[in-house]
C-alpha cells in the first residue's frame, strides 16, 4: 500500500481512523465534495478579481488578502502532502494557495512576505503536553541536565541560600537511570533524603521526577506533609523506604499526593488574586514557549473544570496566547452529571475546545510504575502499579459513551494497554468502528496480540516520539530485549493497522521543541549514534503529519486546522529549512523563521 492509499480520507468503515466521512450515493466522501465546491470558489473568487483588476489596478476592498506569503515550499501537509508555493490569508483564514490565486487577490493593503525559497508548514500542533505544567517548569530549578545526585543536591543548596526560611523550593527533570553513578546509600538507584535535609533544612523541598511519576521530598516537606514511617502507602502509590523501614524522600504514582497537599496548603494562604496572577503568568511563559517553536495548538492532557472555565473566559476575551484543547481529569463523581453534549465548550475560531476526558490506569517506565503482563527485568519484585481501579476507569468509559465525550487514557506498560483495549471493546461494542476518536495517551509497551487492535477499534495511540529516544538507554533494561523489540514504541505497526500515531512531547515531562520528537520519528537515533529497533521508524511525511493534521483529526478539528487548505485557518510556520527533503540531522537544528497564528504573525526570529 503506498503512502497515498495508507493516509487519504475514506469513506467510514469499521477499524479505520478516518471514519469521519461520510458517503455519497455516487461513492465519493464529503472531503471530495468540499474540495470540489472549494475549487469553484476559488475560480470565481479569481474570476471576480480578474474583473476588477481590468484598469491594472489591484483588487479593492474585501478581495484582497490581509497576508500573502510568495516564492515559498509550502508543505500542505493534507491527507496527500500536495506543495505548492504561495498562500494568502484574509480575516484569519486561507483564501488563495498557489502563486497564480495568490497573486490575483494581493491588494495595496496585502502585507507581502517574500520567503525567499524557505519552507512553510501548517502551524505545529503538541498533542500531549500539560500546558499549565510548562509555564511552572520554566519557573522552577531544572534538575534535566544533572549527571548524579550530588548536582541537584549544589542546586537546591544554592536555591535556599537565596530564599528566605520556610519558602518552598521545587525543581523538575530528575532520573535516577541518566546518572552517571548511583547516589549514596541509594534505595533501587533512588536517592535518599538525608543529606539534602541536612544542607537544606529550614526550606521544603519538591523536586518531581522528570517522568512526573515521582518525587522527592526532604524532611521539612515530610515534616509538613505529616509522612513517618508508620504512613501507609496510598492505593496505587508507594513511599520507598529503606531496610530498616524509613522513608527515604521518594513517592511514587498517587503516594505523590501526600507532598503536593502540603504544598497546595501553603500556596492556599496566598489570596486568590495572587493565586491568579500567578497562573496567568504561567499561561503566557508556556504560551511563548510554545510559540517560538512553531506550535500553535496544544492538547492539554488533564486539567480541572475551574481551570477549564478559567480559560473558556480567557479564550472568549482574547486573552490566551495559542489554540487549547483541554482533556478534563477527575473522578467519576465529579464527571457523573457533569458530562453531556451540551456540557462540551467550543469557543469560536477554536481558540478553546473541551470535550475529552483524561485517565491515567498506570505510571511511567522510568520510575518501575507502567503497568507490566510481567514483573520488571531489573526489578522482579514488582510489575508496576495500577492507579486508577478497572471498574471505576469502566464506568467512566460508560459515561463518556452516553455523553458523547473522546476519552484518552494515559497507559504506558503493555498490561495497562491491555485492560484499556479490553474496556475500550467492552464499552464501545458494536459502535467501536464509528467516530468516538477515543485514545490511548502513551501507548509505549504493547503486547504484539494487541497492536491490531488499534486499527480495528479505531483506537488512536497519542504517542510522543521524544520519549522513545529518551527512554531507550533504560528500556531494555526494564523489560527485557524481547519484549522491547517487540512492542516498545512501535510507530511502523501501529500506523500499519490503519492508525494515526498524533506525536507531541508530554512537557514539562520533555522540552517542548517538536524538533526532537520529528527527528526520533524519523530515525529513532539515540546521543551515541544507535538507533533503537530503526525497522519502526515513520516516514519523513508520516512524520510531520503527526504534528499536523492527525493532532487535528485527534482534536476533531481537521475541518479548520491542520493542513493548508482553503478556508481552514491560517495558523502557519516559517522554517528557514524544507522538513520534508532536508537531511534527517537537520531536523534537530531547523530554525522557526515566523509563527505565524490566525493569520497574524505572533513569533519571529531575531535577524542577525
Amino acid at each position: 500500500m503506498d503512502f497515498e492509499e495508507r493516509h487519504q480520507c475514506k469513506p467510514a468503515q469499521r477499524g479505520h481512523v478516518y471514519a469521519f466521512a461520510p458517503t455519497f450515493q455516487d461513492g465519493s466522501t464529503l472531503r471530495v465534495h468540499l474540495r470540489n465546491i472549494s475549487a469553484i470558489c476559488l475560480a470565481l473568487q479569481i474570476f471576480v478579481a480578474d474583473v476588477t483588476a481590468q484598469d491594472n489596478s489591484k483588487p479593492r476592498g474585501l478581495a484582497a488578502a490581509d497576508l500573502a506569503i510568495v516564492n515559498a515550499t509550502v508543505l500542505q501537509c493534507d491527507a496527500q502532502m500536495h506543495q505548492s508555493d504561495a498562500v494568502a490569508v484574509r480575516g484569519g483564514r486561507i483564501i488563495a494557495i498557489g502563486g497564480n490565486a495568490v497573486a490575483a487577490v494581493i491588494g495595496d493593503s496585502t502585507n507581502v512576505i517574500d520567503a525567499q525559497g524557505q519552507c512553510i508548514t501548517p502551524g505545529l500542533t503538541d498533542s500531549h503536553l500539560h500546558f499549565v505544567g510548562l509555564g511552572q517548569a520554566l519557573q522552577m530549578l531544572d534538575l534535566s541536565t544533572a549527571t548524579q545526585w550530588e548536582d541537584i543536591v549544589q542546586q537546591v543548596k544554592a536555591a535556599a541560600g537565596e530564599l528566605p526560611p520556610g519558602t518552598w523550593i521545587e525543581g523538575r527533570g530528575w532520573h535516577q537511570s541518566k546518572w552517571s553513578k548511583l547516589p549514596p546509600g541509594d534505595v533501587d538507584g533512588y536517592p535518599v533524603h538525608q543529606r539534602l535535609s541536612d544542607l537544606v533544612p529550614d526550606h521544603p523541598v519538591l523536586l518531581t521526577h522528570a517522568s512526573g511519576h515521582a518525587c522527592f521530598a526532604n524532611a521539612a516537606a515530610m515534616r509538613l506533609a505529616r509522612v513517618t514511617n508508620g504512613t501507609r502507602d496510598p492505593r496505587g502509590g508507594e513511599i520507598l523506604r529503606d531496610a530498616d523501614g524509613e522513608a527515604i524522600g521518594v513517592f511514587r504514582e498517587n503516594a505523590q499526593s501526600l507532598i503536593r497537599r502540603a504544598k497546595a496548603r501553603s500556596d492556599s494562604r496566598s489570596s486568590g488574586t495572587a493565586r491568579e496572577a500567578a497562573l496567568r503568568k504561567q499561561i503566557e511563559l508556556a504560551g511563548a514557549e510554545c510559540l517560538k517553536h512553531g506550535i500553535t495548538s496544544v492538547h492539554d492532557a488533564g486539567s480541572s473544570f475551574a481551570l477549564a472555565s478559567m480559560m473558556k473566559e480567557m479564550a472568549e476575551a482574547d486573552e490566551l496566547p495559542l489554540r487549547i484543547v483541554m482533556m478534563i481529569r477527575t473522578g467519576f463523581d465529579e464527571l457523573n452529571g457533569r458530562l453531556s453534549q451540551e456540557s462540551r465548550i467550543a469557543t469560536d475560531g477554536n481558540w478553546f475546545t473541551v470535550r475529552s476526558v483524561k485517565v491515567s490506569i498506570d505510571g511511567a517506565l522510568g520510575p518501575h510504575g507502567a503497568w507490566l503482563l510481567l514483573p520488571y527485568e531489573d526489578l522482579p519484585t514488582t510489575s508496576g502499579l495500577n492507579t486508577v481501579p478497572l471498574d471505576e476507569l469502566r464506568r467512566i468509559a460508560q459515561l463518556c459513551k452516553r455523553a458523547g465525550w473522546q476519552l484518552c487514557v494515559h497507559a504506558i506498560g503493555d498490561r495497562a494497554n491491555q485492560e484499556v483495549l479490553d474496556i475500550y471493546e467492552e464499552v464501545l461494542g458494536d459502535s467501536a468502528g464509528d467516530d468516538h476518536r477515543w485514545r490511548i495517551e502513551h501507548a509505549q509497551h504493547l503486547e504484539a496480540s494487541d497492536i491490531p487492535r488499534f486499527g480495528e477499534l479505531g483506537v488512536i495511540p497519542a504517542m510522543q516520539a521524544n520519549h522513545c529516544t529518551s527512554d531507550a538507554i533504560f528500556v531494555a533494561q526494564r523489560l527485557g530485549q524481547r519484549r522491547a523489540q517487540a512492542g516498545a514504541y512501535v510507530w511502523r505497526s501501529l500506523i500499519d493497522t490503519g492508525a494515526i500515531i498524533p506525536n507531541g512531547t508530554d512537557a514539562p515531562v520533555e522540552k517542548v521543541n517538536p524538533r526532537v520528537s520529528l527527528y526520533a520519528s524519523v530515525t529513532r537515533q539515540l546521543a551515541n549514534g544507535q538507533q533503537f529497533y530503526p525497522k519502526q521508524c515513520m516516514t519523513r511525511a508520516e512524520a510531520l503529519l503527526s504534528y499536523t493534521l492527525w493532532p487535528a483529526i485527534a482534536g476533531f478539528q481537521e475541518r479548520s486546522l491542520g493542513s493548508i487548505e482553503l478556508s481552514k485557518r491560517a495558523d502557519l510556520v516559517m522554517w528557514d529549512r524544507n522538513l520534508l527533503t532536508c537531511p534527517a540531522e537537520d531536523l534537530l537544528t531547523a530554525e522557526v523563521v515566523k509563527t505565524i497564528l490566525d493569520g497574524k504573525v505572533v513569533y519571529q526570529a531575531d535577524v542577525q
